[in-house]
């Protein structure tokens, strides 16, 4: 069957391609959701057929993501669009909205299936086949809720204990870029929705600016040619300043909002590993201390040297592959916004020369000029 199946839209060596789109609005006594169509293609052995196509809510995107770390919570998850939106964006339910969500649900999954080891996880593979009536069953048979506060407990108990004694270099060298590289993203998308908004204000207002110069000209006669190719530079500039706007919002702002809930992702990520280290740190302290059973210390210390070194490991070359990838994110999309300011710039100032151009006339002064009334 992989010889014969093909996919058109992708590389050959990807055995995974995950779309979501069809965004549907349901309406109940209760709440209002939106559904996502989720529709899989797959040539892997593993599942039962070669496609798949199911309906997702928000909460269901949340549940997959809490498993995703629950089973692997020294690997780099990739992060979710927030739950709630801020005040003076878009409306909750609006198009505009619905669409940048389902968006960013596309871009997660599609993260998680390009991931070497989280594409392979039983649960995403049950987020992406089973039924709604399945999944909401499968989801029954999570941990109960004891269980979930005795993880609780523990997370917050090794978290007060303060600095982990024995933390590799490395891993302080990942915490002190992260404190860094969260400062200047956030920094990046408070000054990148700062442009957008001036750009709206000025695109308002030039929407307003060349009618003004329409209806000047059923005034004056003598001008009236001027005034309207002046109203149509306008117009052609005001499209334009669209399109960039467009642009913006479709590909700068996404990616430096991803990459600011990427940088809280990063900070959990080495909270947890250091729990499993400060785990590991409070039982050798307590052998030290014990003058009886040792045997059982020894054997649980063993355990817990082998776990912080899987969690090492995994984070180590999560690590490097994330960096790589931000770093392809950031440089594309920066190029981006740099060429198609360069094309809007250049598109104005042509629309403006072309209309300077075709106003020149040429002027005969009389030498007496001077001497008439």
């Amino acid at each position: 069957m992989i010889n014969q199946y093909k996919f058109e839209d992708g590389p050959e060596l990807r055995d995974l391609f995950i779309t979501v789109d069809d965004p549907e609005s349901h309406i109940t006594a209760i709440e209002t959701f939106i559904t996502y169509r989720v529709v899989t293609k797959t040539t892997r052995g593993e599942f039962d057929s070669s496609e798949y196509e199911v309906r997702r809510r928000y909460q269901d995107f949340l549940w997959l993501k809490s498993k995703l770390e629950e089973a692997h919570p020294t690997l780099i998850i990739p992060p979710l669009p927030e739950k709630f939106i801020m005040k003076g964006m878009v409306e909750r339910f609006s198009d505009e909205f619905i669409e940048t969500r389902r968006k960013a649900l596309h871009k997660f999954l599609n993260r998680i299936a390009d991931h070497p080891t989280l594409t392979f996880n039983e649960d995403f593979k049950i987020f992406l086949t089973a039924q709604a009536w399945e999944l909401s069953s499968h989801k029954k048979q999570g941990p109960g809720l004891l269980s979930r506060m005795g993880q609780t407990v523990r997370a917050v108990a090794s978290s007060v204990r303060g600095a982990v004694k024995n933390r590799p270099e490395m891993f302080t060298e990942m915490n002190n870029y992260m404190e860094t590289f969260s400062q200047k993203i956030n920094l990046l998308d408070k000054i990148a929705h700062r442009i957008y908004k001036e750009e709206k204000d000025y695109f308002n207002e030039m929407k307003e600016y060349g009618p003004i110069h329409t209806l000047w000209s059923a005034s004056e006669e003598d001008i009236a040619d001027s005034l309207k190719g002046v109203a149509s530079c306008i117009e052609h500039c005001c499209r334009a300043t669209e399109k960039r706007m467009a642009g913006l919002s479709e590909h700068l702002l996404p990616i430096l909002h991803e990459y600011v809930l990427y940088s809280e992702i990063l900070m959990g990520v080495l909270k947890r590993r250091d729990q499993i280290q400060g785990e590991l740190d409070s039982k050798v302290d307590a052998l030290a201390n014990k003058k009886t059973e040792k045997d059982l210390f020894s054997e649980e210390i063993g355990k817990l040297e082998d776990k912080v070194e899987r969690a090492n490991n995994a984070l180590k070359a999560d690590w490097d592959r994330w960096k790589q990838n931000m770093h392809w994110d950031m440089r594309s999309t920066f190029t981006n916004v740099a060429e198609n300011n360069l094309r809007y710039y250049e598109e104005c100032l042509a629309t403006w020369e072309s209309f300077l151009t075709s106003q020149r006339v040429d002027l005969h002064v009389d030498e007496d000029s001077e001497d008439r009334p």
